[in-house]
């Protein structure tokens, strides 16, 4: 596999689990029109702000650890979150998150870390075979 197909896989998976993900926690479909990923993500301005700014200031890390700590598996807000993260830095280039040490695969792992926690590793599993 090249490197820009092994990028189109990486991509496609995390399309794909955030996808399912959404349905599954938030009870949404792809094909439900939103006018924000603030609103697709039922999240609050200020929430989609705040993670927001932090992406873009290259603290990608230090809110990923920050949403991980304070995760509640049985609140669909506090897994949103960390959707949010993941699909809103999984938009950002190669070149913005190898400089602030971090990587689409680092995206892809997080998105498989944060389906364990909330008891769907066997969704994720089972959508990884096909």
């Amino acid at each position: 596999m090249n490197f820009e197909n092994e990028k189109d896989f990486i991509m496609r998976q995390i399309h794909e689990i955030i996808k399912l993900l959404i349905h599954l926690i938030l009870g949404k479909n792809e094909s439900q029109a939103e006018p924000s990923l603030a609103a697709k993500y039922n999240l609050s301005d200020s929430k989609y702000d705040q993670i927001k700014a932090m992406v873009d200031c290259g603290e990608i890390n230090e809110a990923e650890n920050l949403l991980f700590e304070k995760l509640d598996r049985t609140d669909q807000s506090s897994v949103a979150e960390l959707l949010f993260l993941y699909e809103y830095t999984s938009q950002q280039s190669s070149e913005f998150l190898e400089q602030h040490n971090y990587s689409k695969e680092e995206v892809l792992e997080g998105l498989q870390m944060l389906a364990a926690k909330i008891g769907f590793q066997h969704m994720i599993d089972l959508l990884n075979e096909s």
